[in-house]
């Protein structure tokens, strides 16, 4: 694949990216010309991961939790000392350990799907425009879901909280305008182990819902990611591109 101008050079971080829509984003920007530092809590799937993207030359792993501080802060630091810059940041890490209506939910696990969808992603933003961007530019791209646009029982909170995001995205753009860009990207149903539980034994009956017909693929969702990331979306800020194999459009989430 021939490199894109817009990412060729450039340095991002993607969290949540041992797997699943993270690694699938990071492959896309090593692909377009992109260095990589990717993120999770497994240093052994961390280490998989960047053999698979190409070795130490394009990406490097640092691992820990999403929603430490510290962690957000190292990894910052490391991907500046390492490529030379700091772009691009991919918040793509969010939680759901729980399923069930709101009356039912135990808020402690209610307050740890805030500290990492929400607060953690405005933890990582706060470091890359701190240590970068403030002075250099850059982009960012969240991650939500098409259950924080509309209802979604079952998952209400963590619709709940991809909402948040949804208008922390917003408000991020206004502030950190004209410099660092912030946009959001919005799937329906993904085929990854985090979203396996809503359509494993199920999924033609689930894809019927979609006017595409199929589910969504990591794939999709990261070069709807890489657009929103390249100069091709210079004019483009504080917008959540839906992801969704059309979903939305037939009411579904």
């Amino acid at each position: 694949m021939t490199a894109s101008p817009g990412l060729a050079g450039k340095t991002a971080i993607v969290t949540g990216a041992s797997r699943g829509i993270g690694l699938a984003v990071a492959q896309r920007l090593v692909d377009e010309g992109a260095r990589v530092v990717i993120t999770a809590r497994n240093t052994e799937a961390l280490d998989e991961a960047v053999a698979e993207l190409g070795g130490p030359d394009k990406a490097l792993a640092v691992a820990g939790r999403a929603d430490d501080p510290e962690h957000q802060a190292d990894a910052v630091a490391r991907a500046i000392e390492t490529f030379g810059s700091l772009d691009l940041l991919v918040n793509n890490t969010g939680i759901n350990p729980v399923y069930g209506s709101l009356m039912e939910l135990d808020l402690d696990a209610a307050r740890k799907i805030l500290e990492v969808n929400a607060i953690g992603t405005l933890g990582w933003t706060q470091h890359a425009v701190g240590a970068w961007m403030k002075d250099h530019g850059g982009a960012v791209v969240n991650v939500v879901s098409v259950a924080g646009l509309r209802p979604a029982p079952g998952i209400g909170f963590y619709g709940a909280s991809k909402a948040l995001l949804v208008h922390l995205t917003e408000e991020l753009a206004v502030e950190l305008g004209p410099d660092v860009r912030v946009n959001a990207v919005a799937p329906a149903v993904v085929k990854t182990r985090f979203a396996e539980a809503l359509y494993s034994g199920r999924e033609e009956e689930v894809a019927a819902a979609y006017p595409l017909r199929r589910l969504g693929l990591p794939e999709d969702v990261a070069g709807a990611v890489a657009y929103l990331l390249s100069d091709d979306a210079a004019w483009t800020t504080g917008q959540t591109l839906v992801v969704d194999g059309g979903l939305t459009l037939s009411g579904g989430v």
